[in-house]
C-alpha cells in the first residue's frame, strides 16, 4: 500500500491537530487515530472518529450521571454480565467511524451488513484510482468440494501464475478502456482534445470487481461486534477477514474490557441447541449417546462435537 505525498501530509495534519473536549477519550485509540493501517496490497483501515469508551457502556446501563464506577472490576463485571446475557442497548451508546479502502467485490459483500452509515467514493463524480487487488499465490485456491462458498486446495504454481496473469491483464485492459471512454487519464489529463468523454457514471460500468474503492463506515459498538464475530471468523473469506482482523485490534484499543468479554463470550464461546445441551449433559455423566439416539442430523452432530473438541466422536 502506497500513499501519495498529499495523502501522507493530510494524515500528518490530522494527527497533529489538538482539540479540547470534555468527552471521554481513549489514549490507546488516539495513538492510531487517522493512521492508515495496510490491508491487502493497496487497501487500508483508518479510525477517523469515535464516541464513548467502556465507562460509557456502564454509565448507560446504570443510567447514571457519572463516568462508570470507581472500580474497574465493577465495570468489568457489569460488561461481562451484559455480554453474557445478550443485552444490546448499552453497547449501542458507543460509536466509531472508519475510512476504508477495499476491493469492490469485498465492498459488495461487506455492504450486506445493513447496520452502518456508509458514504462511498463516487465514481459518478470522480475517477477511480488505477489500483487493483491481486491475490498472492498462496491465496489462490480451487472451489471447495464441500462448501459452495468456500475455498479448497491451493492451486499449483503454474495454474496460480496463469490466474494472476488473467486477473492483472483483465484489470489493466478494462481500466485502459475506462480511460478511453472518459477521454481522460486517472491523473486528470485529457487524452484527445478533439473528443468528448463519456459520462463517468456510464464509463465505470466495465471496471473489474478487483478495482479499489473507498468509503467512510460509521457504526455503533454492538453492530461492530456483530460484524467482527462473522468476518473475523476463520470461515470468513480471507480478503474481508484481513480488514476485520485490523478492526478487531482497534476494538481492543478502544474498549479493552468489552473486547475481553467479546472474545470470551462471542468469539471463543459457542451456542448449543436444547438437544445439544442434553447430549453434552449425558456425555458428562458418562452415558452412552451417539448420533442414532441423539435426534441430530450428521452435520448438527459433527458441529456439536467440534465445538467441544470431541473429534473422536465425529461421523
Amino acid at each position: 500500500m502506497k500513499l501519495t505525498k498529499e495523502q501522507i501530509k493530510e494524515i500528518r495534519d490530522q494527527q497533529t491537530q489538538q482539540n479540547k473536549t470534555k468527552r471521554v477519550t481513549v489514549p490507546e485509540l488516539e495513538s492510531i487515530l487517522f493512521e492508515a493501517m495496510p490491508a491487502l496490497d493497496h487497501g487500508f483501515v483508518r479510525v477517523i472518529d469515535y464516541m464513548g469508551d467502556d465507562s460509557s457502556i456502564v454509565q448507560s446501563a446504570r443510567v447514571s450521571y457519572g463516568k462508570g464506577t470507581k472500580q474497574v472490576s465493577s465495570d468489568s463485571g457489569l460488561i461481562k454480565y451484559l455480554m453474557r446475557h445478550w443485552h444490546s442497548t448499552p453497547f449501542e451508546m458507543c460509536e466509531i467511524k472508519y475510512h476504508i479502502k477495499l476491493p469492490i467485490f469485498i465492498a459488495r459483500q461487506w455492504i450486506r451488513h445493513r447496520t452502518a452509515n456508509v458514504n462511498e467514493y463516487s465514481a459518478r463524480y470522480s475517477i477511480l484510482d488505477k489500483e487493483f487487488y491481486l491475490p498472492t499465490a498462496e491465496n489462490l485456491a480451487a472451489q471447495s468440494s464441500s462448501n459452495r462458498q468456500g475455498r479448497g486446495d491451493i492451486l499449483d504454481d503454474k495454474q496460480a501464475k496463469e490466474v494472476l496473469e488473467l486477473l492483472k491483464n483483465d484489470a489493466e485492459q478494462t481500466y485502459n478502456n475506462y480511460e478511453t471512454m472518459l477521454n481522460q487519464r486517472y491523473d486528470g489529463s485529457t487524452i484527445d482534445e478533439n473528443k468528448k468523454g463519456l459520462a463517468r457514471e456510464l464509463a465505470r460500468m466495465n471496471l473489474t470487481l478487483n478495482t479499489y474503492t473507498q468509503w467512510y463506515w460509521k457504526t455503533d459498538l454492538l453492530n461492530l461486534m456483530n460484524f467482527l464475530r462473522l468476518r473475523a471468523d476463520s470461515h470468513a473469506q480471507y480478503e474481508i477477514r484481513v480488514f476485520a482482523d485490523i478492526m478487531l485490534d482497534t476494538l481492543k484499543r478502544w474498549v479493552p474490557i468489552t473486547y475481553e468479554a467479546f472474545m470470551d463470550y462471542r468469539v471463543g464461546g459457542t451456542e448449543v441447541s436444547a438437544k445439544g445441551k442434553v447430549i453434552i449433559q449425558k456425555l458428562i455423566k458418562g452415558e452412552d449417546v451417539n448420533i442414532d439416539n441423539s435426534g441430530l442430523s450428521k452435520r448438527e452432530w459433527n458441529e456439536l462435537m467440534l465445538a467441544f473438541d470431541l473429534k473422536d466422536k465425529l461421523i
